[in-house]
């Protein structure tokens, strides 16, 4: 995938006129509902269609117009997203905005990717065009596709197509994997994550879950700083805060916690202890404790004798 959406953006750097996956804008005023409306439609057509690139600051002629692109750099891609809802009920976020020059000129460059359901508009982008008239970009309950160099409403041809390449998309992928598996070495497992699965701090990577089994293979870099994100003082901060008073905990509270259950020796997930640094904290750790004490209203009490009888145990005669 991520060599396909380079081409077109290769594609599109050079581009001398409009095609189905190249659009230009001469500009773009994010005040402007037109152009919002007029964006939005290129957008859909292009994701329904397999994906494209959009050019603003560019004019038909394939020539830098001049215009400032800079509040297009600056977009909030969330503000995209939700324009785009708003006329078809999609949560749609498969775009990004980069900076490209031509002949020395700033241009932004908006790519696009393709949908595996054509999206459809569920409200009318309609607009004022001046001179008291009203203009339509898109009507409600149609499905725009890229015609040549036009965004316009599909037909049975277009959707045809559209199923054809999710087709081809399941097909790649399934003849992916089945590879993986008749080329994996003799006495290795196949084990299946979710794609994209990467080592990544970014909120929006998968998560992978953290387990205390020594055996379990190794996939990528866990960031202890993402998965356990909690000192000390924080931890007692948050389960203060949940127990709502029922329940005021200390540092001694916790050290008999962790020693009483041993989260330190088998909780991997709850606790971890950076080479130089003080002991961290998941989310999970806050979790568990007040699960065990909404169970156990002496929770915190049996701990405490449990650490208080062991420290006798381990005192010297």
């Amino acid at each position: 995938m991520k060599s396909s959406e380079d081409k077109v953006l290769n594609k599109a750097k050079s581009a001398k006129r409009e095609s189905k996956e190249i659009e230009f804008k001469a500009e773009f005023h994010p005040r402007r509902r037109s152009d919002w409306c007029e964006l939005i439609k290129d957008i859909v057509s292009m994701a329904n269609s397999g994906g494209g690139c959009l050019l603003i600051g560019v004019k038909d002629n394939g020539r830098p117009s001049g215009s400032d692109i800079a509040e297009v750099l600056t977009l909030d891609a969330a503000k995209i997203t939700d324009k785009i809802a708003k006329y078809t009920d999609r949560q749609f976020a498969g775009f990004d905005i980069s900076e490209l020059e031509r002949a020395g000129h700033r241009i932004a460059a908006l790519r696009v990717n393709g949908v595996c359901v054509p999206m459809v508009f569920v409200k009318p982008g309609t607009y004022d065009a001046g001179g008291g008239k009203q203009k339509t970009a898109f009507a409600k309950g149609t499905v725009y596709f890229r015609h040549g160099a036009k965004s316009e409403p599909g037909n049975s041809d277009d959707l045809r197509r559209s199923l054809e390449r999710e087709l081809e998309r399941v097909k790649e992928s399934w003849l992916g994997n089945i590879k993986k598996v008749v080329d994996a070495p003799v006495g290795y497992d196949i084990q299946m994550v979710p794609a994209g699965t990467v080592a990544s701090t970014m909120p929006s990577a998968p998560p992978v879950r953290v387990v205390d089994d020594e055996a379990a293979a190794v996939y990528g870099r866990i960031y202890a700083d993402v998965t356990h994100p909690y000192r000390q003082k924080e931890v007692l901060r948050s389960l203060n805060e949940r127990l709502e008073g029922k329940k005021k905990i200390n540092a001694y509270d916790m050290l008999s916690v962790r020693t009483a259950h041993r989260i330190d020796e088998t909780k991997r997930e709850y606790f971890y202890k950076p080479r130089f640094g003080s002991p961290q904290y998941s989310e999970a750790f806050v979790d568990w404790v007040v699960e065990q004490y909404r169970k156990d209203g002496s929770f915190f009490d049996a701990a405490r004798r449990k650490y208080r009888s062991q420290r006798l145990r381990e005192a010297p005669d």
